[in-house]
């Protein structure tokens, strides 16, 4: 495989009435042509905010530490995106090598504007496509999505189409550029199980066809265990686990992973009470020290927990997570 993209040190912080606050805290992650990488965690994990910072989305309250670096590889050569200042240099990136479907389909179309308009316009932009072809891809692509009479919905406005099928065109407009790098962030949520899986489908199917690398995000373990190659575990703005995909489900590392997995409904045992992980996520202006999970954690080292950030240790060669437990000899665990 080809590298795509190189996430190193990537820390963010807010100003906000209260102070500046951390969103993003050291987080490095690398994504090769043709992978799905899945970024899972609850809400407040720094999930939207990770995937916004690599085309710098964020709101202008947002600070980079200087050591953060995103680099995105294309076959002109690498892209340094932090080094991009404006939002024309920044053009060849948003839209265009990078294309993101948001959480919200009503907040990504103009309301005043036609669906079909508005997917012209952007491939006008970011391709040498004139407005007839423009048309047509943006058609086909209505229609490889499962939106029916895809030329009559092509004329109509964000309002006029259902949830579901808003969140579909908004899907379509993504992947009618055929960006190289695809931020999915929640682009399942609004659908129907059936939708779900024609959508997952066809982002596999676009995956094999143009090499594209998608970063998934989702709090739905089962979905990237059948979408994803590789996963990432975030909690309050870190990783805290990371490795291929099987591995991660199959043997989980981290508490705060396998918490997660322990609160999936058993299948096979409807009956059997769900486990829910105890207590709620702080919020970043109060950021426990030492492991961010600590507050939560049943399985606590000691003092160690509260006072010191994990290493990463480990696993296997490709799998590793942040944990005490892990980097503690007497506990048990060994550094690796």
């Amino acid at each position: 495989m080809t590298r795509l993209l190189d996430v190193e040190n990537l820390t963010l912080q807010f100003d906000t009435d209260e102070g500046r606050i951390t969103a993003v805290d050291n987080v490095s992650f690398s994504l090769e042509a043709g992978e799905v990488m899945g970024l899972v965690g609850e809400s407040g994990s720094g999930k939207s905010v990770t995937a916004k910072s690599l085309m710098k989305l964020n709101a202008s309250n947002a600070h980079y530490s200087d050591d953060t670096k995103i680099t995105l590889h294309l076959e002109d050569g690498p892209i340094d995106i932090m080094s991009l200042k404006n939002s024309k240099e920044m053009q060849v990136v948003r839209g265009g090598a990078i294309s993101m479907i948001f959480q919200e389909p009503m907040a990504s179309f103009a309301p005043a504007i036609s669906i079909g308009d508005q997917m012209v316009e952007q491939l006008l932009i970011h391709t040498d496509m004139n407005s007839k072809k423009a048309k047509e891809v943006s058609i086909e692509m209505l229609d490889r999505v499962g939106i029916s009479d895809a030329s009559t919905r092509f004329k109509q406005f964000a309002f006029e189409l259902s949830g579901g099928m808003r969140q579909r065109a908004m899907i379509a407009m993504a992947l009618s550029t055929k960006p190289k790098l695809l931020i999915a962030d929640e682009p399942t949520t609004a659908l129907d199980v059936t939708i779900q899986a024609q959508v997952i489908d066809l982002m596999k199917d676009l995956v094999t066809e143009f090499g594209m690398g998608i970063i998934f995000i989702t709090h739905d373990l089962g979905v990237i265990a059948q979408t994803a190659d590789s996963v990432a575990v975030m909690y309050l703005g870190r990783v805290i686990e990371q490795g291929p995909v099987r591995e991660v489900i199959r043997t989980p590392a981290h508490p705060y992973t396998q918490g997660l997995l322990a609160a999936l409904p058993d299948l096979d045992n409807l009956d059997t009470p769900l486990k829910p992980i105890p207590g709620d996520i702080p919020s970043p202006l109060e950021r426990p020290p030492g492991c961010v999970f600590n507050t939560r954690c049943p399985k606590v080292v000691g003092d160690v927990c509260s006072t010191v950030v994990p290493d990463f240790a480990n696993m296997t060669e490709h799998h590793k997570a942040a944990c005490h437990l892990y980097t503690q000899p007497q506990n048990g665990g060994s550094a690796k």
